[in-house]
């Protein structure tokens, strides 16, 4: 299955992107995976944060094909265990989806037509992170659910 991982604003640090780039290279023997990144806007000191969700929108849609599998990285998505995420990967391989998109969204989240375009989100967490950290944690805990798919040994319960 094809995966697309779309964030909104690149990661300024280095050891973040890096940790990101070993998660994906251990995905990559698994899915076939590409990443794609909206850049952040600027000048947005006048915008309020519906018109920059609105802008970022319409970045995010540039990149996205009839077929997409859209799932949100939002923090009022549902929250899974690892083996949650497993199944939840093993179903959503099992439809065949053209391609399962991943977007992680910018400052303030997601518009109301992002919202409106997903099949699913899905929260890592409770907590809030920057928007960079949650790069590397979703990347290995894909990573994750394919070894947990596989029976590999990665993952302890």
């Amino acid at each position: 299955m094809k995966t697309l991982l779309i964030a909104v604003g690149k990661t300024a640090d280095k050891h973040i992107a890096a940790l990101t780039d070993d998660y994906l290279s251990r995905l990559r023997h698994y899915l076939t995976v590409e990443t794609a990144v909206v850049p952040a806007l600027k000048n947005t000191r006048g915008l309020d944060a519906s018109e920059q969700k609105r802008r970022e929108e319409a970045e995010i849609k540039k990149l996205l094909q009839a077929g997409d599998c859209i799932v949100l990285l939002d923090e009022h998505g549902a929250e899974l265990t690892s083996r949650e995420l497993a199944q939840w990967m093993q179903r959503r391989m099992n439809a065949a989806p053209r391609r399962l998109v991943f977007i992680i969204g910018g400052p303030y989240g997601f518009s109301e037509g992002m919202y409106a375009a997903a099949a699913d989100k899905l929260s890592l967490s409770r907590l809030t992170f920057n928007h960079q950290m949650v790069r590397p944690f979703l990347v290995e805990q894909l990573y994750r659910a394919m070894t947990i798919l596989r029976g590999e040994p990665y993952h302890n319960d």
